[in-house]
C-alpha cells in the first residue's frame, strides 16, 4: 500500500488487496475469483440516487462490451445488500434495464476506506470511484470524480481497451485513442534510449516500417502488428 498525508491506499502497479466481500451475486475474493480476467470496480455515492442510476444503466449497457474484453463489472458503495437489491429491482420495474452485474455491500464502510473511496469530510457517501485491475491482480488505471458528475461509462471502456491494447503490443496510446485528431488510429512506439536504437529507428522510418516525427516520436498502425 502507498502512504500518503497519514492515509493508505492502492494505487497503479500495485497489486489490488485481497478482501472477501457481500455481493448482490453472493460472497466473493477480489481479485482472486477474477484471476484470468480484468475487472472494473467502480463505486457511487449511494442506492437510489439519480446520477447513480442513469450511471448503472450504462454499465449495464455496456457490459457486453467490456465482457467481449474478458473485463467484468463490480459496483460498490456504502450500503446494505438488501438497500442494493431493492434498488437493482427499481431500476428493472421502472426503466426495464435488469443489472447482472455484482454489486458490493460496504455498510461499514471498509473497503471504501482502504480504497480511498471516502475522503476526508466526505461523510459515508462514497466519491465516484474507479478502479481498473488486469488479469494478474495488478491495478492499471485508477479515476475519481466528484458526487455531482456523472462519469462517461464509454470513456472507462476506452481505457480498458487501450490498456489491454498497449499491453499486447508494448506501445503507447495518443490523446482519445483511436480517435486521435492528429495520429487517427495509429499507436506511439517507445522513445528510443540510446544512440544505437536512434539509429535503427530513423532506419526503420526510410525502409517504411513506422512513420516518425523525430527520433522520440514515432508511430505506426496497428495493422502493421498483425502483418508480421
Amino acid at each position: 500500500m502507498k502512504e500518503a498525508e497519514g492515509y493508505t491506499h492502492p494505487t497503479i502497479g500495485m497489486t489490488f488487496p485481497k478482501v472477501t466481500v457481500e455481493t448482490t451475486r453472493g460472497r466473493k475474493t477480489l481479485p482472486d475469483d477474477f484471476q484470468g480476467k480484468w475487472f472494473v470496480l467502480f463505486s457511487h455515492p449511494g442506492d437510489f440516487t439519480p446520477v447513480c442510476t442513469t450511471e448503472f444503466i450504462a454499465f449495464q449497457q455496456y457490459q457486453e462490451d467490456f465482457n467481449k474484453m474478458g473485463t467484468e463489472l463490480i459496483g460498490l458503495s456504502v450500503d446494505q445488500v438488501y438497500a442494493h437489491l431493492k434498488w437493482i429491482e427499481w431500476i428493472h420495474d421502472n426503466t426495464q434495464i435488469g443489472i447482472t452485474f455484482p454489486v458490493i455491500a460496504d455498510p461499514l464502510g471498509r473497503l471504501s476506506k482502504m480504497l480511498g473511496m471516502l475522503p476526508e469530510g466526505q461523510g459515508t457517501r462514497t466519491v465516484r470511484g474507479v478502479f481498473i485491475v488486469d488479469d494478474s491482480g495488478t491495478i492499471r488505471q485508477t479515476l475519481f470524480y466528484p458526487e455531482e458528475i456523472g462519469r462517461s461509462v464509454q470513456e472507462i471502456w476506452r481505457s480498458v481497451h487501450a490498456l489491454q491494447t498497449a499491453s499486447l503490443f508494448n506501445v503507447a496510446m495518443p490523446e482519445n485513442w483511436p480517435h486521435n485528431q492528429m495520429l487517427g488510429s495509429d499507436v506511439i512506439l517507445p522513445p528510443a534510449g540510446n544512440i544505437k536504437e536512434i539509429q535503427k529507428r530513423m532506419e526503420g522510418e526510410k525502409q517504411g516500417e513506422y512513420n516518425c516525427l523525430d527520433w522520440w516520436f514515432c508511430y505506426k498502425s496497428l495493422s502493421a502488428f498483425s502483418d508480421k
